[in-house]
């Protein structure tokens, strides 16, 4: 004889089979664990887009996100921007290539999305100092999607305005070839050493519902930080879910309790090389 259905399988049931999917695929926070939504918004017309959810459960700051359209096989620089001192930063668009040439490279998007806060590698430091540990920096698969979760201990700051913070991810395939190169889009503005499509930014997003403020006045320091925390260095490269989508989130959890299991999750480390300037 079948066991009973419970009302709350039922109810799983009578979910859409898209928004099932979203919620499957999305990390589970528990439901008492504040949680916010970032929706990844293409730039430099490279067509990536993504979503990323934050939550906080004390000091600890889950990040999972989940992009597409990167460079296959190649390093995703990727960090969260922004202040903790109370200056308002909004993600650029391509119209804020102040320079006309065609890129919105790293120098004129700071300007808006404001300093490395947060490096977003799989392992080790999350300082802005590692903002280009490439060999720490999720790799885009054979289909140029990026999978990425990790848990940080962040001060009380982040904490405090963890909705004046926006995640950023870098690198775009200039002259479609499958990899930064020099020919692309020629030398970074930040180390001409480095090509121009290893650090520039491919995708924006900013908190869902969070106030978007005026860029300070006198703009921020560009570069992504100082050259020890966060500069662009030689030796380095740099669908929305809804509410809807975490409330069945929080119904599979409660789902899988039941039937004591436990999601697994593997995390892929992979490096790449560029070659050097002519």
């Amino acid at each position: 004889m079948m066991p009973k259905r419970t009302g709350l399988l039922a109810a799983l049931v009578a979910l859409p089979a898209a928004l099932l999917t979203v919620a499957v695929s999305s990390p589970v926070f528990a439901a008492d664990t504040p949680a916010y939504q970032i929706d990844l918004a293409s730039l430099n017309d490279s067509g990536s887009t993504g979503t990323a959810l934050l939550s906080l459960r004390g000091n600890a700051l889950t990040v999972w996100i989940k992009s597409e359209g990167m460079v296959p096989g190649q390093p995703s620089a990727q960090h969260l921007h922004g202040s903790t001192d109370g200056h308002d930063f909004q993600c650029p668009d391509d119209g804020d290539d102040t320079n006309g040439d065609g890129i919105l490279d790293n120098t004129e998007a700071t300007v808006h999305y404001g300093d490395i806060n947060i490096s977003l590698t799989e392992s080790g430091g999350t300082d802005a100092g590692s903002g280009l540990a490439v060999d720490r920096m999720p790799v885009a698969d054979a289909q140029g999607k990026v999978s990425y979760k990790r848990t940080i201990t962040v001060g009380q700051d982040v904490v405090d305005h963890i909705k004046d913070l926006h995640i950023v991810q870098h690198g775009i395939d200039r002259n479609d070839n499958g990899k930064y190169d020099f020919e692309g889009a020629g030398k970074s503005e930040l180390d001409p050493k480095l090509p121009q499509e290893a650090t520039a930014p491919t995708n924006c997003g900013v908190v869902k519902g969070a106030a978007v403020g005026s860029v300070p006045v006198g703009g921020v320091e560009t570069g992504g930080g100082a050259a020890e925390g966060g500069g662009m260095s030689s030796g380095a490269l740099t669908g929305t879910a809804g509410a809807a989508a975490l409330t069945a989130a929080g119904l599979l959890v409660l789902a899988r309790r039941r039937r004591r299991t436990e999601p697994v999750a593997a995390v892929a480390v992979a490096a790449a090389k560029t070659g050097d300037a002519a």
